[in-house]
């Protein structure tokens, strides 16, 4: 299984980013995908979430009116639509197989497999 992140970066406080994720090795069409993030000195965290066929979504809320998950099953890709782009926001953002991809107590599941993640940077 491999999944790819990119789109990650620098912007200011209201700037936009767009993440894309892209898997291989994985029936993507089949699976729900989730983004999750781990920003300096806190926990691991669920941003959102989409299931396979897209009919359902969650974003977290915090993030609610400002990010977007989509997916395009045609081209095993999944996305993130960051607007209006906060300090806050700061983190490392990973792509991840499951609706569910961590714990309780933050952290992963083992059956979680995840990209290596990008850096997001909002500045003041």
């Amino acid at each position: 299984v491999q999944l790819v992140e990119s789109g990650g970066g620098s912007v200011q406080f209201g700037g936009s980013l767009r993440l894309t994720c892209v898997v291989s090795g994985w029936p993507f069409s089949r699976s729900a995908m989730s983004w999750v993030r781990q920003r300096p000195g806190m926990r691991l965290e669920t941003v959102a979430s989409i299931l396979s066929s897209s009919s359902e979504t969650y974003v977290g809320d915090s993030m609610k009116g400002r990010f977007d998950i989509s997916r395009d099953n045609a081209r095993n890709t999944l996305y993130l639509q960051m607007n209006n782009l906060k300090p806050e926001d700061t983190g490392v953002y990973y792509c991840t197989n499951q609706w569910y991809p961590i714990k309780d107590d933050g952290n992963w599941y083992r059956s979680t497999e995840r990209g290596q993640g990008v850096q997001v940077t909002v500045s003041s």
